[in-house]
């Protein structure tokens, strides 16, 4: 393979800090490589260096003269005076870029629903992102780095990006350089990962799920001494590879000792413990929606946001929630917080739930911007309880990161990820019962987050999770659901894999019409939109009325039984009885199996009467 471009004994210091010493690396044809690494260790600096957007204090950068660079910052680059169209595509005329269909593929899969006329500074920042990307990827780049492009996407963004980086080139041509926190992307797009820590480079083959396996393998074979930090590595490799087939396929090294490494980590949840301790904090009740409907805030009378929507939080469960941008997912949060009301419908709340939120915004933080991280956590309480095991706020606080002396650093010192991590053990340190977390992956590195995911491990109580982040989601939450903008909410039995099926099937039968955009169809051909097929015949609308009477009914039946084991697991609680909570769990999986096939059947009825 032919070399691209390549950096010699890079040095870079702050102040007392020196951030790289002496990195030799290089980029080859056909690399595909992921960066990972510590908030502020130093990846996006070498990302600059390596796209001569810098210059170490020492060492040099050399790339092949004919070499082009593409290069997406994290900061805003664009003129926020242009319209999207422009900063896209420049002085092009419609008919002159639609006829080129990498371009049309971009546009699509990016900017589709970004008004086209609207000029850049009146944009959202995600908005802003995603034109600068697009603006990126329809340019003609031997080597493209990208700095975080994930953010602001959402799954069926990240998944589409994905998607493009991996068919962009053929295998032995280009190459691409990302940093990112999203661990399932890494593993999607990259053959190769650096790990960026102390100064050096450390370079792995394979994605990420090989890159957790060879360092928990080189951990294991120097004997380091990082305790706390290789338990964390084992346990997340544990689930690894217990988990998709996938995960482990494009390892090249020995993993015959990670494995032994591992033959005696448990699952990183106890479920049956969880719902234990769970069932005896929360008792049966939780947080129940039931039809609730919710006008769109500010819009017009009868303009729904949530139509006719029932949700039952159990005692330990633990939900992920995926869905379209607007469809309503902090929202939905906000509404099993009680901060707002629905229009119609109740929302029925157990008499022992203590809730608390993670919110997108760090803000929480702002009355305490003068104390040290460590005199925060203090004034809760000085020790606490976290899956059985008893903690002082000094080993919390260390769990999450906080060395020693960051712990004595004032909050408003804090950079964003180490302000996340802090806005996290806040609440945790409240103890509430149900915790729910909006985008908890903002600004988190990919070790922080496995410390995240570590201590939701052995967190006793009630989770939603909403994330863009399919790999947070698949780790922390047992099952997920989906907001795909039609009022609904439902069930993915398969996963995140399903919601992009559904979205796919979705964006197949319409055409993306992109809030003024040209149009452009599904298939990135512009064309107008043609008739679908004729509806339901009648026959077909009474069989499906039948139906969903019937499914009802079963329903209906279904939440009595499910309401008599949560009794009865509250009493086999208290009588310490064990053997019992066992079966009544099992029972009460069967029971949601059935529901879940029942209510897939209610909305394959629902769709034949167009309701």
């Amino acid at each position: 393979m032919a070399h691209l471009l390549g950096g010699e004994n890079l040095t870079v210091s702050y102040a007392t800090r020196t951030v790289l010493d002496g990195v030799t690396l290089g980029l080859e044809e056909g690399d595909r490589i992921g960066m990972v690494g510590r908030n502020g260790d130093g990846k996006s600096t070498l990302m600059r260096l390596l796209a001569m957007r810098s210059t170490p204090d020492s060492g040099r950068v050399t790339k092949r003269s004919e070499v082009n660079i593409g290069y997406l910052d994290q900061s805003d680059v664009l003129d926020g005076d242009l319209t999207v169209g422009a900063a896209i595509v420049g002085d092009q005329a419609d008919y002159e870029w639609a006829r080129n269909p990498q371009i049309r593929e971009v546009m699509g899969g990016l900017v589709s629903d970004v008004d086209w006329h609207a000029n850049v500074h009146a944009l959202s920042g995600g908005q802003k992102r995603r034109v600068a990307l697009a603006k990126l990827l329809i340019e003609d780049h031997d080597v493209i780095m990208l700095d975080e492009p994930t953010n602001h996407l959402d799954v069926e963004g990240v998944a589409w990006l994905s998607r493009h980086l991996k068919t962009r080139w053929r295998a032995n041509q280009g190459a691409f350089l990302v940093v990112t926190h999203d661990r399932w992307f890494l593993d999607e797009v990259c053959n190769k990962t650096w790990e960026i820590h102390d100064g050096i480079m450390d370079p792995f083959e394979g994605g990420y799920a090989a890159y957790v396996l060879a360092r928990a393998e080189r951990d294991r074979s120097a004997s380091v001494m990082e305790g706390k930090r290789q338990q964390l590595v084992k346990k997340e490799l544990a689930w690894l590879r217990r988990g998709a087939p996938a995960r482990t396929a494009k390892p090249k090294f020995r993993i015959e000792a990670a494995n032994a490494l591992i033959a005696d980590v448990p699952e990183p949840r106890d479920s049956m413990a969880l719902s234990k301790m769970a069932t005896a904090r929360l008792g049966k009740d939780v947080l129940d929606l039931e039809h609730v409907s919710l006008d769109f805030l500010g819009g017009e009378p009868g303009q729904k946001l949530f139509d006719n929507i029932t949700l039952r939080l159990a005692p330990g469960e633990r939900l992920g929630l995926v869905g379209v941008n607007g469809a309503g997912k902090t929202t939905l949060l906000k509404l099993l917080n009680g901060e707002i009301q629905p229009t119609s419908g109740k929302v029925k709340r157990g008499k022992t739930v203590v809730t608390a939120v993670l919110t997108q915004e760090v803000k929480e933080l702002d009355d305490v911007k003068d104390l040290r991280v460590i005199e925060v956590i203090e004034r809760e309480k000085r020790s606490f309880n976290v899956g059985g095991k008893e903690f002082s706020a000094g080993q919390l606080v260390e769990q999450l990161g906080f060395t020693n002396e960051k712990q004595w650093t004032p909050v408003k010192d804090l950079s964003g990820g180490e302000r996340r991590r802090l806005q996290l053990l806040r609440l945790l340190v409240g103890e509430p019962n149900v915790l729910m977390l909006d985008e908890p992956t903002n600004d988190l590195d990919t070790d922080t987050l496995a410390a995240v995911e570590d201590v939701l491990d052995g967190w006793p109580g009630t989770l939603v999770v909403v994330s863009h982040d399919r790999y947070l989601l698949e780790r922390v939450t047992d099952h997920q659901m989906a907001l795909l903008g039609d009022g609904k909410i439902r069930a993915l039995p398969r996963g995140v894999d399903q919601y992009l099926e559904l979205r796919e099937g979705a964006v197949a039968g319409s055409t993306i019409t992109g809030g003024g955009n040209p149009v452009i169809g599904a298939s990135g051909s512009s064309a107008p939109a043609t008739a679908g097929p004729a509806g339901p015949s009648e026959a077909q609308k009474r069989d499906a009325r039948k139906a969903k009477n019937r499914i009802d009914r079963q329903l209906g039946k279904l939440t009595q039984q499910e309401d008599k084991i949560h009794a009865q697991m509250v009493k086999s609680t208290a009588d310490n009885d064990f053997d019992a909570m066992a079966d009544l769990n099992k029972k009460l999986k069967t029971l949601a199996e059935e529901r879940e096939a029942l209510e897939l059947e209610w909305l394959d009825a629902l769709e034949v009467l167009g309701e």
